[in-house]
């Protein structure tokens, strides 16, 4: 963790990260974005760590019920016992098979170093416009006929692939696992709700490769800031997991992709001017 960092610094960034995490506007991209527009220094490979693992345990927190019914059917399906809901054990797999995709490019994109390439004001204007309008143009135009019931292991192969463009920052990993979700006719709560639920193996694997490489160079440490780090950013994320479900029960993502534009076309000006 870099050692000039601040309280104001680390709040900032723990609440950037707890609400951007499952909103549809990217939250890699605003961790970029924050240190470059107030000169703050990199906040670290550490606090990036900590940030995440706060939102993972929020997501397990608010969905601890799924969680704990996923995890019993995983058990029995790989112990071979019949003590499990079929359903259950459908959705488990569904989150398995979406999962793999991010998992094998994500591996491929820090062994060739291209997320830090990726990681430019440019590139978030970019994506920010590109997949904002590709959520709208779905969120609208799609129907709802589609929930979790539904979701078939082709469909959970398709959401995975789409994830993979997260890789790149401003993209979203929320959003277009979302957009992919409304393109096949998943209505707003499922599709968040799946998205969410992918969340979990998706940050869990990103916060193992980032402390595993902390270990590799002896520069784990647990302090006061890295739990702090933690514990606002569990508290933001859940409070936007709560506020984000209620409000797709009676809107659309329109405000999201409205923000998204303007954020884009903000940092085009900046960056072309």
């Amino acid at each position: 963790m870099d050692p000039t960092l601040t309280l104001l610094q680390i709040i900032v960034l723990a609440i950037v990260q707890g609400v951007t995490e499952f909103l549809p506007i990217s939250s890699s991209g605003h961790l970029v974005i924050v240190p470059k527009l107030t000169d703050w220094p990199d906040q670290g490979l550490m606090m990036d760590v900590g940030v995440h693992v706060g939102t993972l345990m929020a997501v397990i927190f608010y969905f601890r019920k799924d969680v704990t019914r996923l995890f019993i059917a995983f058990i029995s399906f790989i112990t071979f016992r019949n003590k499990y809901d079929k359903c259950d054990r459908h959705l488990m797999l569904a989150l398995i098979i979406s999962t793999i995709p991010i998992v094998i490019f994500g591996a491929l994109a820090a062994k060739f170093n291209l997320t830090d390439v990726w990681r430019t004001i440019e590139i978030i204007g970019w994506t920010s416009i590109t997949f904002g309008l590709l959520l709208y143009w779905f969120d609208t135009k799609s129907g709802s006929q589609n929930n979790l019931s539904k979701l078939s292991f082709k469909n959970a192969a398709i959401i995975g692939f789409a994830q993979v463009f997260a890789i790149i920052p401003g993209t979203s990993r929320s959003g277009v696992t979302m957009t992919a979700a409304r393109a096949l006719g998943f209505n707003r709560i499922d599709a968040a709700r799946f998205a969410m639920l992918m969340s979990i193996p998706t940050i869990m694997a990103a916060a193992l490769l980032q402390l595993k490489e902390l270990f590799e160079v002896n520069n784990f440490t647990l302090g006061s800031d890295l739990i702090l780090g933690m514990t606002i950013s569990f508290i933001a994320a859940l409070i936007t997991i709560k506020g984000l479900l209620r409000w797709l029960e009676h809107a659309s993502m329109t405000p999201f992709v409205i923000y998204r534009i303007a954020l884009g076309v903000a940092l085009l000006i900046m960056v072309y001017s």
